[in-house]
């Protein structure tokens, strides 16, 4: 079968991949000119360099990522710096590391091990776990993150240095918002599974040449992964291509006037939603495209700073103390020259055989108020941030430039209550893939390429083999 992939996103390059693994042909369509969706390499002119749409992390317990790099020929070991569980603040005022012991004497030991917070904090931080892993890793129906810290009583203190921090990375949605339950699962096949599942992994190379770059080639081989030969099985990445039009009835489906078997849409909600739009009405359609409808979205920004010599802080990732009256909104910070690996891309201007520069990162998780000030403003008050925070003394090599990035809808808010699509759509030849849908993580890498690989594997096994 002939299948379209609509999105060369993280969840669309997962669904394609799984598509051709089961033996069939896909075709990816990518408006973009890089494949990697909100994940992707973007050239910095500012900068005169590669960054990140984004500067992102993983988690060690991220297995269908980690399994799709290695089915494609990949070693996650080279391709990404781990690290234990770490939370260490830029100030030096707080820090928690995890030790190398069994699960989940790790976190017990490195919360009572901790700088910063007191005996009876750190006390309830354990108890509050410990309760959280007799329930199952079940909360209660309803609440946000903050509610179920408050609950636990959980002080200020806990919540701003450990607690705040852990979920803004892990959700992109702040305690206030964010889905209990949703947070329990990321917690539950983290610190809650084995040690090595709680580590924390940085990609040393840019977002797109981690993997999303491979599978084009991959899709165009002829020969399955054994190198057996099957004829007509060779897909495409055709890049630059934004889809206008879909059709689609009992025997098939159309892409912009090309035919196929069946489609997967692996597109952001509202596009999602226009496409879906255009098809014919069936039982069940109305409720699915409201329930796209509905989803609210949270920006991220990322501010990177070039110095002209490599800081070479403490800590690859650490916590910037933020203080929004002074537009200090800086929640981490990254040192790219402790992680990063040099690599070029075929993009690369190499004919200038200048050496990668130096590069800082700070991200915004929840950029909502930072948009509401000027870009300047509040640049300058994050270099003041991080130079305090950070660079105390002064001594470390002057910031030169920098770039700044604001992704719009980089996830959903990830709310209690929200009704999120499955991946199999009321159309029986279509399903969809993105964060977005029903994985039962809240929107992150993870969960993109897990709701790519179910949609093909639903679509093809459940639906179209049972139809032959």
């Amino acid at each position: 079968m002939r299948i379209a992939v609509i999105g060369a996103g993280w969840a669309g390059l997962a669904a394609a991949v799984r598509i051709r693994q089961l033996g069939h042909t896909a075709d990816v369509f990518e408006a973009g000119l890089v494949p990697g969706g909100r994940a992707r390499r973007v050239w910095s002119r500012a900068l005169h360099a590669h960054i990140d749409n984004g500067q992102h992390i993983l988690l060690a317990a991220y297995t269908e990522t980690l399994a799709l790099m290695r089915e494609l020929g990949l070693d996650p070991e080279a391709l990404f710096y781990r690290e234990r569980l770490t939370l260490k603040s830029a100030d030096d005022l707080f820090s928690l590391r995890s030790l190398p012991l069994p699960a989940p004497l790790n976190l017990l030991g490195g919360v009572l091990l901790a700088r910063g917070l007191g005996l009876t904090e750190k006390l309830g931080l354990v108890a509050l776990c410990t309760r959280l892993r007799q329930r199952n890793w079940l909360t209660e129906p309803g609440l946000t993150v903050a509610q179920w810290l408050a609950n636990g009583s959980q002080g200020t203190r806990v919540v701003q240095a450990f607690w705040h921090p852990l979920c803004v990375a892990a959700m992109n949605t702040p305690p206030e918002e964010a889905c209990a339950q949703l947070f329990a699962h990321v917690l539950r096949d983290s610190i809650g599974a084995s040690t090595a599942a709680s580590g924390v992994l940085i990609p040393r190379t840019d977002l797109s040449t981690l993997w999303p770059d491979q599978v084009a080639h991959y899709l165009e081989k002829s020969g399955d992964a054994a190198g057996h030969v099957e004829h007509g099985l060779a897909g495409s990445l055709k890049l630059g291509h934004a889809v206008k039009a879909l059709y689609t009835d009992t025997s098939g489906v159309e892409v912009d006037g090309a035919r196929y078997d069946a489609a997967i849409v692996a597109t952001n909600t509202p596009s999602a939603h226009r496409l879906l739009s255009q098809l014919a009405v069936v039982p069940d359609a109305a409720p699915y495209l409201d329930a796209m409808s509905r989803f609210d979205f949270i920006p991220i920004a990322t501010i990177t700073f070039r110095v002209e010599q490599a800081w070479q802080l403490p800590h690859p990732m650490m916590l910037l103390r933020e203080d929004s009256e002074k537009l200090e909104f800086g929640q981490w910070l990254f040192d790219r020259s402790i992680y990063a690996r040099q690599t070029r891309t075929a993009t690369d201007d190499s004919s200038t055989g200048d050496s990668a520069p130096a590069l800082l990162h700070v991200v915004i998780s929840d950029a909502r108020a930072m948009m509401t000030h000027k870009q300047e403003e509040v640049v300058s008050a994050v270099t003041r941030q991080i130079q305090r925070q950070a660079n105390p003394s002064g001594a470390r090599a002057a910031i030169c430039g920098h770039h700044v990035i604001v992704e719009k809808r980089a996830t959903f808010a990830a709310r209690p209550g929200l009704i999120r699509p499955s991946n199999l759509s009321p159309w029986p030849r279509i399903a969809v893939a993105g964060d977005w849908t029903d994985t039962g993580y809240p929107g992150v890498l993870e969960g993109a390429v897990r709701s790519g690989r179910l949609a093909a594997d639903r679509l093809i096994k459940d639906r179209l083999c049972a139809a032959i």
